[in-house]
């Protein structure tokens, strides 16, 4: 019998590769950097192209105690969680690939406290920081200017640049040398609007990362995959505007969906609370891998470990 030729789909376009951290040769203090993106296919399907760089997983941290979490989170964490330093050498020593820092919205925050937290962190783990405000737009333009400052040279991403606040995150990104996070709503229109206008102001187009944000099994994510997909579509077809690596954050919105989020007034057949909310956390996380994210943000050290030994599977084969 001849042999059985599997088709294969060549694309013409090629997903920009885009390196987060700066080493010491860099000007920079991290052990190592991190570098996505460069497919010139679909996600895991080596026998169409090529896909250098695997998909990597930041864990989520805070900058002071989230007593909203979870307390299977808050648990596992234990006294990790009530510094921020310690959470990030914690995070490390579980296998994370990059530290995501989130600050919390409260009264006591400002520009000096943002830039106190991110110093103790970058010397306390040698892995690349993503850094988001609290999604408000004054605080945010305050808070991240600072970390920029403090950060300089790091190659920090600075999150989040949305289409009413970018202007002033993207200046200090430029002035600092450092990435941006463009966040938009699941919209394929609106996710390349945002990356023109933020290119439109000189910052080159391998310091971007999209984040096209997403929900939760159960609670959107089909849309937001197909969004993502669409947009890895557009940039193996030669959009450059689309060609950019995918941020997402399955473990903020898993661990808010009511099936990890408690074990109270649900059905018996729900099984475990803490292997449920687990799965939750790999399962959405695994799909979105599927439809193209290059940075998952996870919170639980467990769905970390499920998650990248998912990825290496993948990229085994």
């Amino acid at each position: 019998m001849p042999a059985i030729q599997i088709p294969t789909q060549k694309w013409s376009g090629k997903v920009r590769e885009v390196t987060l951290g700066a080493t010491a040769a860099d000007g920079g203090t991290r052990a190592k950097t991190v570098t996505v993106g460069g497919a010139t296919t679909l996600p895991f399907l080596h026998f169409d192209g090529e896909t250098p760089h695997a998909p990597v997983v930041a864990i989520e941290i805070q900058d002071r105690y989230p007593e909203d979490w979870s307390p299977i989170l808050l648990e596992v964490w234990g006294d990790a969680a009530k510094d921020p330093a310690s959470w990030a050498k914690a995070a490390e020593e579980k296998g994370a690939d990059l530290i995501y820092l989130k600050f919390a919205l409260n009264d006591d925050l400002s520009g000096d406290y943002a830039r106190k937290i991110v110093r103790q962190v970058l010397d306390a783990t040698g892995l690349p920081l993503i850094v988001f405000g609290p999604g408000q737009v004054e605080q945010d333009n305050d808070i991240l200017v600072s970390v920029a400052e403090e950060g300089e040279g790091e190659r920090l991403v600075l999150g989040v640049c949305e289409e009413k606040n970018y202007r002033t995150i993207v200046a200090a990104a430029l002035a600092h040398g450092h990435l941006v996070d463009a966040r938009t709503a699941m919209d394929v229109n609106l996710g390349k609007q945002l990356n023109i206008l933020i290119s439109d102001m000189g910052l080159p187009l391998d310091r971007i990362v999209m984040d096209p944000t997403t929900g939760a099994l159960g609670y959107g994510m089909e849309y937001g995959y197909s969004v993502m997909e669409r947009l890895r579509l557009a940039a193996l077809q030669g959009d450059g505007m689309t060609q950019l690596p995918m941020l997402v954050t399955p473990g903020e919105e898993t661990w808010r969906a009511k099936e990890a989020r408690t074990d109270e007034g649900v059905p018996e057949s729900w099984g475990d609370w803490t292997e449920r909310a687990i799965n939750w956390e790999v399962l959405t996380t695994s799909t979105l891998l599927e439809s193209g994210a290059d940075i998952v943000v996870l919170r639980h050290p467990e769905s970390l470990k499920r998650v990248k030994g998912m990825i290496n599977a993948l990229m085994s084969h």
